[in-house]
């Protein structure tokens, strides 16, 4: 009697185990005997009279003598691990991208990944096509600005839309105008207009901005989300500058850099008002606690002290009309004046706005007066002039 089995794939040693397994109980069940194992072939097993023949798939590419045993009689074959697949990661490059979460704000981010040259709010802005500072949680930010990648898609960049790098800019500029407001506002300066333009106007008002702050005196444009910027935008209230004399009763501070006068009372920064300061070959001369020695009302002329009509001993004939004039070294005085450039251009005076000359004679306590007044004990102030202008 011949009885085939077929054989399930096995392969090594092992399979030849299972072979020996299967064959015994069928040689005990009909009483044939077998022969030894070694007759086994990659073809088939011939044991006595009994033919195995293995299925064709037997060789199963890859495997060998490190097969795995198979079960016992009957067993199933263990399955095939199924196939994995491994997501591709989200963006491009992780490391240069941020998902926006609720409560996050540019200035935050741009704190975060701070790298000290590339990163701030206007350059992450231009990066991710940005017009103002709104972000919206759940959206990809890319964080590594002008690397010429689109770091969330892979794709590369083309040059920054001219229109959306002025946009981030002017809402910039805005920003700090409207917190120098903030600050001058007490100070009864003018208020700027929040255009977003950085001319002359605005870099005066920053140079003063960084006096009272206690930094570096400059009339040049305050790069966005730069340190000083960050002390500008947190301060809430603006200082008398280091060389104040605040050990006077009152005092004020002439800065030819900035073309600005601060005034205070002791250690109290009472008006910050803008100037404009003697020109080349008429400048007005630096120096340290001047006492304020002559005021003169002009009564009737209006207020108006025409010093190259009516010279009094200590005047500059070129100084021109003058309202209300406070003389502080010779012929030098901070006067009135119906034009206050933001650059150098009086013959050696400090002029200030008619309006803010009334300003400082009524805080003066001199108002009321109708005759010229040679006290410094009744002005009671001190002047110190520092700086140069820088074109």
């Amino acid at each position: 009697m011949i009885l085939r089995l077929p054989l399930r794939p096995q392969t090594g040693l092992a399979g030849t185990a299972a072979v020996a397994v299967m064959l015994s109980a069928c040689a005990a069940a009909t009483s044939i005997s077998t022969s030894p194992l070694a007759d086994v072939t990659q073809s088939g097993v011939a044991v006595g009279d009994i033919t195995t023949v293995a299925p064709d798939s037997i060789n199963t590419p890859g495997e060998g003598m490190e097969g795995t045993a198979a079960g016992g009689p009957g067993e199933a074959a263990a399955p095939a691990p199924e196939a994995t697949t491994t997501e591709p990661p989200p963006f491009f490059d992780e490391n240069c991208v941020v998902v926006v979460e609720s409560g996050d704000t540019l200035v935050g981010l741009v704190e975060r990944f701070d790298d000290g040259e590339t990163i701030n709010r206007v350059s992450l802005r231009t990066e991710n096509g940005l017009a103002d500072e709104r972000l919206t949680p759940g959206e990809p930010l890319d964080v590594c600005p002008g690397n010429g990648i689109n770091d969330a898609t892979g794709e590369q960049r083309v040059d920054a839309s001219d229109e959306i790098t002025a946009a981030a800019i002017t809402t910039n500029i805005k920003v700090q105008q409207l917190k120098l407001n903030q600050l001058f506002e007490p100070l009864g300066s003018r208020e700027l207009a929040v255009d977003g333009v950085s001319g002359p106007v605005t870099r005066q008002r920053l140079c003063a901005a960084r006096l009272a702050l206690g930094l570096e005196a400059s009339t040049a444009d305050m790069k966005a989300g730069s340190k000083e910027e960050q002390i500008l935008l947190s301060a809430d209230e603006l200082n008398p500058p280091l060389m104040a004399t605040t050990d006077q009763d009152r005092w004020g501070l002439i800065d030819q850099t900035c073309q600005f006068i601060f005034f205070g009372e002791v250690d109290q920064l009472v008006f910050g008002f803008p100037t404009s300061t003697g020109e080349p070959g008429h400048t007005t001369r630096l120096g340290e606690r001047r006492r304020a020695f002559r005021y003169d009302p002009a009564v009737n002329n209006g207020g108006w002290h025409d010093s190259s009509d009516f010279p009094v001993s200590i005047d500059n004939p070129l100084n021109g009309n003058m309202y209300k004039p406070i003389y502080f070294d010779g012929g030098q005085a901070i006067h009135g004046a119906n034009n206050v450039p933001t650059s150098p251009q009086s013959k050696g005076c400090a002029r200030l706005t008619v309006e803010n000359q009334d300003t400082l004679v009524g805080w003066l306590g001199l108002a009321g007066d109708t005759a010229p007044t040679w006290s410094a004990r009744a002005i009671n102030l001190t002047i110190s002039v520092q700086g140069a202008y820088q074109d």
